[in-house]
């Protein structure tokens, strides 16, 4: 690999956030106080800085322009810039939720703000990938940090399960990505992802055809694509709290980031491999499985969380509409995608905010009739979920609602209109969701009070659960400048 000192500048995002997070564990070695708000405003600060430099590089390039960087193992363009904001906003709002559900839940671990910052590194990698090498570290410096915050609750027997689970379906998954771009490598002759898109057509078709396939595997146990999201439910139920809104929010994001560089951008269009051996071919075929099971389970369920991990499957179906649509030469595929990444990210957000207030010590009302009667005792809580509710069912006029109509309008677009079927499904259960999402709703809004909450009060908790749902608003009602991104 040739290094440029000019190149540095197109990852300075990377380089704040991998030097904050180093920064951050480090001082955790040497911090003696009990209480970790210090080290969670250094992460927030480290992570809007990262922000910052991703808008700032993203107004420095040119609307078409992209830069190579690093011998073809990045790429700077505004695509990633965006994502790498996304992620940014993300990691910042992860760590304001952390301090008080650390104190009253007795997990206060200053690891958590480090690792955090380090697995948000490893997201931007994935969202200016140019070479399969540099995705396969981004996917690992952003799981094995999740699936550390994922047990950082020690004395809990469920978030031990939890991690576990999470780490053996990961490793599996890691294998299947690993051999299939060995398969990939050995078809083509080249990890470029630049390279491959030119030699797609003059490549060993099979073993082209099991590479692709292995990864488009691998990256569903990411997304917990059915019938690969066994892990997800347990894994957001048994998580603390912050820890699985980010784990909803932004893995799913950076995975969908390198689903977009991979198979959307470099191994798309007039080249894709369609038919039989086309990454499109499984891809729509699990979207349609994706979204329908993970509705139907989400019906089914009692827990607030293990219902939002159901829903959030359900919700990577649709993202796999998008995918396919911008596989198969769709110009508003990117755009639909990427406005769908943002309002998604910040919804869940914003909903597992919410989830945070209303727990308390030892008492975390995870139980769907626990929250009967919140819009009497807390109305500004039960009015935020029921923003972010109705944004993930695709409600008007939340952000929701739009990402979901320009993904299906891409889906449509797409060539020969091959995804009418696919739009029609997604549709269907579209509407079927909005059953599980009011059923929370009218349980805060018109079932009597069941006992008294005490919420978990905090300035940066109630921020999170205000601002959230005030973007996906303001995203619903003024959807052109984001697509405009």
């Amino acid at each position: 690999m040739t290094f440029a000192s000019g190149d540095l500048l197109y990852i300075a995002p990377f380089l704040v956030l991998a030097l904050s997070g180093i920064l951050l564990v480090l001082a955790e070695a040497f911090y003696t106080g009990k209480d970790r708000t210090a080290l969670a405003g250094l992460t927030v600060a480290g992570a809007l800085s990262s922000t910052v430099v991703s808008v700032a590089l993203y107004r420095h390039l040119g609307a078409t322009e992209s830069r190579l960087l690093f011998t073809e193992m990045l790429v700077a363009d505004r695509t990633g810039y965006v994502l790498t904001a996304l992620f940014g906003v993300v990691a910042a709002l992860a760590a304001l939720l952390a301090p008080a559900h650390q104190r009253v839940h007795g997990w206060v671990v200053g690891e958590y703000y480090g690792i955090l910052l380090l697995a948000a590194s490893g997201m931007v990698l994935l969202a200016q990938a140019a070479n399969l090498a540099t995705v396969f570290l981004g996917v690992e410096t952003m799981s094995i940090g999740v699936y550390v915050m994922t047990a950082m609750r020690r004395r809990s027997k469920r978030g031990n399960e939890a991690a576990m689970k999470y780490f053996l379906m990961g490793a599996f998954s890691t294998a299947f990505l690993l051999y299939g771009m060995a398969l990939v490598y050995g078809a083509i002759g080249t990890t470029s992802l630049v390279q491959i898109q030119g030699r797609l057509v003059s490549g060993n078709l099979g073993l082209l055809t099991v590479g692709t396939f292995m990864m488009v595997a691998a990256f569903a146990f990411k997304i917990a694509a059915v019938p690969f999201h066994m892990w997800a439910p347990d894994a957001y139920e048994g998580a603390p709290t912050p820890v699985t809104a980010f784990m909803a929010a932004a893995v799913k994001a950076a995975a969908f980031a390198a689903m977009m560089r991979m198979f959307g951008q470099y191994m798309g269009g007039d080249r894709l491999p369609y038919g039989v051996i086309g990454w499109a071919s499984p891809m729509v075929v699990l979207a349609a499985i994706t979204i329908t099971v993970g509705n139907i389970a989400a019906i089914r369920q009692d827990n607030i969380k293990r219902m939002l991990a159901y829903s959030s499957i359900s919700h990577a179906g649709v993202l796999l509409v998008g995918l396919c649509a911008m596989g198969l030469g769709s110009a508003s595929g990117k755009p639909a995608l990427i406005y769908y990444l943002i309002s998604y990210s910040l919804t869940t957000m914003g909903a597992f905010a919410v989830v945070a207030y209303v727990g308390s010590k030892d008492q975390e009302r995870l139980d769907i009739d626990d929250w009967a009667g919140l819009a009497t005792r807390h109305p500004g809580a039960a009015l935020a979920m029921t923003l972010c509710l109705l944004s993930l069912g695709g409600m008007p006029p939340t952000g929701g609602f739009f990402a979901k109509f320009y993904v299906f309008k891409s889906a449509m677009d797409a060539q020969d209109q091959q995804l009418l079927w696919l739009t029609a499904i997604g549709v269907i259960n579209s509407a079927i969701s909005i059953y599980y999402y009011l059923r929370i709703v009218t349980t805060m809004y018109f079932k009597d009070p069941r006992g008294e909450i005490a919420p978990t009060r905090s300035a940066a908790l109630a921020f999170v659960m205000v601002a959230c749902p005030l973007v996906i608003l303001e995203m619903g009602l003024f959807p052109n400048w984001w697509l405009s991104l």
